[in-house]
Formats: structure tokens, sequence, C-alpha cells
């Protein structure tokens, strides 16, 4: 009796969403929508396709400057989308009109602080029952420093990058710590008594680091994961081994399945160096995609958008041009290599993203790699990672009375 065929692993899919989509000619496409960019309604109707096609969550992206091709100052560019809405605050506005997709919000560490994004976040898994996370990211731009006036940044280098990054880890255990800082039951609501919380079930956190000084706790309840998704995008080895210390997905830009292999190497090494070895950690690829059914009209749209603005677009992700089923192909290989998941990144969000839930989906679906319902009512949940213990809860005897 011959053994039956191993069945392939599943993949975790999400999509990552910015202005018109990441081409910078895509606003200029018929059906971008560029008047609507600025209202509740584009946003809405985007994630309301994303959750058709049953995608792990979204990300929005966002910043403390203007978008600009220039990695360390503006571009002054005004034939491209700039300005953006608040991310987390678009993520909690689209909350309450969605019922499974999980919403992860980009928020820069750099200049802000963590006591006020942790209760923000922690205000949208309230808002979203459970399906928010949040995608860190660091700002080495001198104006986007002199937005805030309490630092001057030094040119560019080695250095500069390390250190914002251990910033960038100390700024998310100080979160973490906050979303701790309530015990599960710390609110008792109990009339006959007139306890509303019980005061030793709040704790100070009591950080003290190179960067933060913060006691706590949270003005806000812990949230309902617990512990709301940490993600980060990382390509070298001083954002891997963030990614490593800190977070729950790590996005990575692999070109091959050879780099793919290698990236992944080195966070899980990381991982173990940081004394993790046995915690889920996801590592999801990004990847710019021109999705069309038909091979050579994905070529060619990427073709006649490079022509509008000018120049060949760029990338630090792959970009890939082609149909679903090529794109399947894709995904499968560099998941053999390591990677857990995919953050694709549509190049036009009007045409690229019901590609994606309406082509590519069924495709993985028929391969028996996606799911074709959504299994779980958290993003933890969709993700396999388990809602983590209290840190307080589990080791405060005496009371932390606030």
């Amino acid at each position: 009796m011959s053994a039956r065929p191993t069945p392939a692993p599943a993949l975790h899919l999400a999509v990552a969403l910015d202005g018109t989509g990441w081409h910078p000619a895509s606003w200029r496409e018929p059906a971008a929508r560029p008047r609507d960019l600025f209202t509740a309604a584009y946003w809405a109707d985007l994630v309301a396709e994303a959750e058709r096609g049953l995608l792990d969550f979204v990300t929005f992206e966002d910043g403390l400057g203007l978008q600009s091709s220039h990695p360390f100052e503006p571009d002054g560019r005004t034939d491209q989308v700039r300005g953006r809405l608040d991310a987390v605050l678009t993520a909690a506005r689209i909350a309450p009109l969605t019922r499974h997709i999980g919403l992860v919000p980009t928020a820069v560490v750099t200049h802000t602080e963590p006591f006020h994004l942790s209760k923000a976040v922690a205000t949208l898994d309230y808002v979203s029952t459970g399906r928010a996370g949040l995608r860190v990211q660091v700002s080495a731009r001198p104006n986007e420093a002199a937005h805030f006036g309490r630092r001057t940044l030094p040119q560019s280098g080695p250095e500069l990058l390390a250190d914002l990054f251990d910033e960038a880890a100390d700024y998310v255990e100080v979160v973490r710590r906050l979303w701790d800082s309530w015990e599960d039951d710390a609110e008792i609501r109990d009339e006959a008594t007139g306890r509303f919380i019980d005061r030793h079930k709040l704790h100070y956190i009591d950080f003290e680091g190179r960067h933060f000084s913060v006691k706590g706790p949270s003005i806000t309840p812990r949230p309902p994961q617990g512990q709301p998704v940490v993600s980060a995008l990382a390509h070298q080895s001083v954002p891997y081994r963030l990614v490593a210390r800190q977070a729950d997905i790590g996005y990575v830009t692999p070109h091959d399945e050879g780099e793919a292999r290698a990236i992944v190497a080195e966070i899980r090494a990381e991982q173990e160096a940081a004394g993790r070895a046995g915690e889920p950690l996801h590592v999801f690829g990004d990847l710019v995609v021109f999705l069309d059914e038909d091979p050579a009209a994905a070529q060619a749209r990427r073709v006649r958008l490079d022509a509008v603005t000018g120049e060949a677009y760029t990338s630090d992700a792959r970009i890939f041009a082609g149909s679903p089923t090529q794109l399947a192909d894709l995904l499968q290989e560099l998941q053999s290599a390591g990677l857990t998941g995919f953050r694709l990144r549509p190049a036009v969000l009007a045409h690229d993203l019901p590609a994606i839930t309406r082509g590519l989906v069924p495709e993985l679906q028929r391969r028996g790699v996606f799911r074709r319902a959504y299994e779980a009512d958290t993003l933890r949940g969709l993700l396999g990672l388990a809602r983590p213990a209290n840190r307080y809860a589990a080791t405060t005897t005496a009371p932390a009375t606030v």
C-alpha cells in the first residue's frame, strides 16, 4: 500500500496598503480613486476586498514626513502621491466594519512615546475585538526629527542604524510591559461592594533604560489578545536582530530561494541568541505584484506605468509581474526555504488587490495551501499564536499598588 503524499503546509497571506498602490504612477490609473484617498470609505473598501479574500491581515503604511523617493530627505516631487492619514486611526475607523481580518497599522517609534502607542493599539484591539497588530518602523531622516525638535540625528551610518534599532527594541519592550500592566481580571465591576478594579492587579512596569524611563501602569486594560501582534520590516542584520528580539512577524525581502533560506537562518540564529528559540516567530516575504491572468499583460502594464513616470520602478522587495498561477508557484518555492507567509504589495491597488483575492487565493486554495474560511476570531488565532500569559500575574506575589 503506497503512503499518502504529505500535504503541503498552509501559508499565511497579507497585503500592504499604501496610497493607490506601490507603483508611483498607480494614482493615474482610471480605477485608482485618488480623489478618495483621504476618505474612510476608500480604506474600508480596500479592507473589505482583502477580507473577502480571507487574508490574514492588512498593514497600513505611515510616516512622520511626506513620502519621498530619497531615503534621508524630502524629494520635492509633485507628480506622485504625497500625504497620508494616520494609520492607527484609520485602522480604528475600519475595525467595526470588518469581522475577521487583522488590522496592522505602521507606527514610527523614533521620536514618539511608547506610552501613547501602547494605549492606542490596545484600544484598536478592543475596537476590533482582538484583531490588532503593530508594524514598528524607525526614522533616520533629519527633516522628520525637525518636526519634534527633541534631538538632532547625525548623518546616516552603521552606528546610527544600530542605535535606532536598539531604541526600537526598548520601545517595544515598554509597549509590551504596558499591555501586561493590567491583569486580565483586574476589572471587578462589583456594584455591591462598589469596587470597579482590583488595585492589586495593576502593576508598575518600572522600565529603566538608555532610551526610556516609564513607570506605568497603562490607563487601558489588558488588550483582548493579551499582546497584539508586533511586526517589523527588516533588510539586514541589525533589523533582523530587532525581529528576533521583539517581533511576532518579520517582513523580509529575498529575491530568490537561496537568499530567503539565508535570511531565515540568520533570523533563527538571532532568535536563539535572544533566548526566544522556543517561541513562534513568523518570517514573511515581501513582494511587489503586478498580477494578470495573462502574464504578458502584467509585464506590459508594468512597462506602461514605468513610461508614465519616465523611469523604471525599483523596490527593496522583489517585483513580480505575471499570472496568479505563476505567483502561486513562486510563493511555494520561497515557502520551501523557510518562509511562513507573504506580505504582498499591490502595484496598483484597484487592479492588483482584486487579482490577489479573486485570482491568487482561489489558486492557492486549489493547491490546498490556503484557508477556505476564517478559522479564528483573533489575529493571533489566525497566525497560530497562543494568547500569552501576563508576566506580572505569573511572577508577582506581593501587591503592586498604584
